[in-house]
C-alpha cells in the first residue's frame, strides 16, 4: 500500500489495547487467516469506537439484507474507487469465497459500462459510482436498483457504500500495513 509507517501503531499488545480487544484481534486475524489484523490493531487503540463500530460492521459484512454477493460487488467497487489497496487485499478473497471470481472482479473495476455484467450488477455499479463520487444516487438510478432491491436492501446498500468509503479513508489515512504479503 505505502512503503510510509503506519500512522497510529499496527500491532496491538495486551498492554496496548486490553485483554478482550487483544483476544478479538486475535481472532479476527485467525479468521482472515493472516499474522495480524492490522485494522483491528489500529481501531482496537480507540475502545469505545471499536466496539460501536464492530456490530455495525459485522452486521453489514455478514448479517445483512443484501446478499454477501452483492455486497461484495459493492465494496470492491468503492475500494477501487477509492484507490485503497488495504480493502481490496481482504475484498478480494472474500468475494472469491462468495462468488466473485477473478473475471467478474476484473468487470467490477472497469465499471459499470463494462461488458458482460448483468443488468443488477450495472445498476448496483452504477449506484456506487454515484454515492461515492457524487454523494448521491440520481432518481434514475435509484429506480433501477428498487427494481432488484427492497426497502431494507436499499437502506442497507446506502450503509453499506458509506461504511466502506468511510473504511477505505481510514485505511489509506492511518497508512495501514497490507495483512498479506502478495
Amino acid at each position: 500500500m505505502t512503503a510510509e509507517p503506519a500512522r497510529v501503531p499496527a500491532s496491538s499488545g495486551l498492554r496496548d489495547v486490553g485483554p478482550i480487544n487483544w483476544a478479538i484481534c486475535r481472532l479476527g486475524a485467525r479468521g482472515i487467516r493472516a499474522p495480524e489484523f492490522h485494522l483491528f490493531n489500529a481501531l482496537s487503540r480507540h475502545s469505545s469506537l471499536f466496539w460501536a463500530w464492530l456490530p455495525f460492521s459485522g452486521v453489514l459484512l455478514y448479517w445483512g439484507r443484501l446478499s454477501r454477493y452483492d455486497a461484495e460487488l459493492v465494496i470492491l467497487r468503492v475500494g477501487h474507487l477509492r484507490e485503497c489497496e488495504y480493502e481490496l487485499q481482504q475484498h478480494r478473497r472474500l468475494a472469491r469465497s462468495r462468488g466473485v471470481d477473478a473475471a467478474l472482479q476484473a468487470k467490477v473495476f472497469q465499471g459499470p459500462h463494462a461488458d458482460g455484467l448483468s443488468d443488477k450488477q450495472r445498476v448496483l455499479l452504477t449506484a456506487t459510482d454515484e454515492f461515492v463520487l457524487q454523494r448521491r444516487v440520481t432518481p434514475e438510478t435509484w429506480a433501477r436498483l428498487a427494481g432488484y432491491l427492497n426497502t431494507k436492501q436499499l437502506i442497507e446498500f446506502c450503509l453499506l457504500a458509506g461504511q466502506y468509503d468511510t473504511l477505505a479513508a481510514t485505511m489509506n489515512t492511518l497508512q495501514l500495513p497490507l495483512d498479506f504479503p502478495d
